[in-house]
């Protein structure tokens, strides 16, 4: 499993037109699922998110608070390609990414473990063409990999 953490102002997903998720000061992540990911790697993966000092504080502008302490959003967006491999040739393979009927699945528990924290949890729509816009905070953006076994 794989995350890219972008801190935000504010982001939005327009699927067709229209907004299907906005959110203001938070966190967009941009989701990516492995053929081999299990509920360990949700799990984990959604701790992390949830409990990540990524905000500064008032006082000393560290990193001191998380999405959590903030009371801050979530903007979660499915994302087969951050399993791209580039490493032959000039188009990405995407072997290692879930096949749809598995990601899907995967994206809609992950989503579920998310919204158990009781902050405003706002998302793409699975295997849609979207539009994404982000207003990167900092600029503060991570990426996660969360290896199966």
């Amino acid at each position: 499993m794989r995350v890219v953490i972008q801190r935000v102002t504010a982001s939005q997903v327009v699927v067709d037109g229209a907004v299907v998720g906005r959110i203001g000061r938070g966190l967009t992540l941009l989701v990516g699922f492995a053929a081999t990911d299990t509920e360990t790697e949700l799990h984990w993966m959604a701790q992390k998110c949830l409990g990540l000092r990524l905000f500064p504080t008032a006082d000393t502008g560290q990193f001191e608070l998380s999405v959590q302490d903030t009371q801050g959003a979530l903007l979660v967006i499915s994302q087969f390609t951050l399993y791209g491999d580039c490493r032959k040739g000039r188009r990405p393979s995407f072997a290692q990414a879930a096949p749809p009927a598995q990601a899907i699945k995967l994206y809609e528990q992950f989503v579920a473990k998310l919204q158990q924290s009781g902050l405003q949890i706002e998302t793409g729509r699975f295997g849609a063409t979207m539009q994404v816009s982000i207003e990167n905070d900092g600029p503060v953006t991570i990426v996660l990999d969360r290896d199966a076994g």
